[in-house]
Formats: structure tokens, C-alpha cells, sequence
């Protein structure tokens, strides 16, 4: 019986969650974008221009630029405060690479890109999630590999 190591890949977490992804236009203002993120508990939104990604706002962006800020969520376009320069990732990415990019650059998002489309957005909650679901399978193999 051979023993293999399971590499998980970013595509594993789209098939596992989906890979559909909320959007809005950068023209849109910070508190209709804020409406989105809570109609649909989500804690990000992409920002798409002429069917490219060009940015991401997070809830984080919103405490930082807009309420540290004083400014108004009612005033200021998704445009004006979204986050520009995510690193892109594959769907061939490990999980662990992900896993660095992420703790390496404090990062909670990261955008999934092939051919130049965005195909999904992955959180290091998904991150750790399939970090967790891969040790258990690891485990459950180690122990057939044993009693066999």
C-alpha cells in the first residue's frame, strides 16, 4: 500500500463554496455597497469595471477609510476607498501557498484569476478551512494505512 500526502489547490474551495462573487461598479457609494455585504453576510465585495476586477472593499476598508476618516459612507464612492493591490492567485495554487501569501502580507482576501477573469474570491477563513478538512483526510488515510 503506498501513502500519498493530499495537495489541496484554490479550485478545492471554490468547488467546496462556489466561486460566485458578489460585484458592484467603483461608482457605486460606500453605504450601497455596505447594504449588499449585509443583505448577502458577506465581508467583502468585488469591484468590477468593463467586466475586469479592479479592486476589493472589505469591511476593513470600510473601518479604516471611511469611519477612522470621518468620512461620509453616503458621500464616497466603493472607487475612492477599495483595496487595489491584491495579489492574484490561481486555481493551481496550493492551499498552502495561499496559506504564506496571506500571513505574509496580513491579507484576508485574495482574488482569483484565470485568463484575466476573476473566478472567485477566497478568505483565509477558506483558507483554514481547507487546511482543517486536509489534515482530517491525512489522518483517516494514516489510519487505514495502519490497520491494513
Amino acid at each position: 500500500m503506498y501513502f500519498y500526502f493530499i495537495v489541496h489547490k484554490v479550485s478545492d474551495i471554490l468547488k467546496r463554496k462556489g466561486s460566485h462573487v458578489e460585484s458592484v461598479g467603483p461608482e457605486i457609494t460606500v453605504i450601497e455597497a455596505l447594504r449588499l455585504m449585509a443583505d448577502k453576510n458577506i465581508g467583502s465585495v468585488a469591484i468590477v469595471q468593463n467586466s475586469k476586477f479592479v479592486g476589493l472593499m472589505t469591511e476593513r476598508d470600510y473601518s479604516r477609510k471611511i469611519i477612522l476618516k470621518g468620512r461620509s459612507s453616503g458621500e464616497t464612492t466603493v472607487g475612492e476607498i477599495m483595496t487595489i493591490d491584491l495579489p492574484p492567485v490561481t486555481m493551481n495554487d496550493s492551499i498552502d501557498f495561499c496559506m504564506k501569501l496571506m500571513s505574509g502580507q496580513n491579507l484576508r482576501y485574495l482574488p482569483v484569476i484565470e485568463n484575466g477573469q476573476l473566478c472567485g474570491i477566497i478568505s483565509i477563513n477558506d483558507v483554514v478551512t481547507e487546511t482543517i478538512l486536509t489534515q482530517k483526510e491525512t489522518i483517516e488515510h494514516l489510519q487505514n494505512y495502519i490497520h491494513s
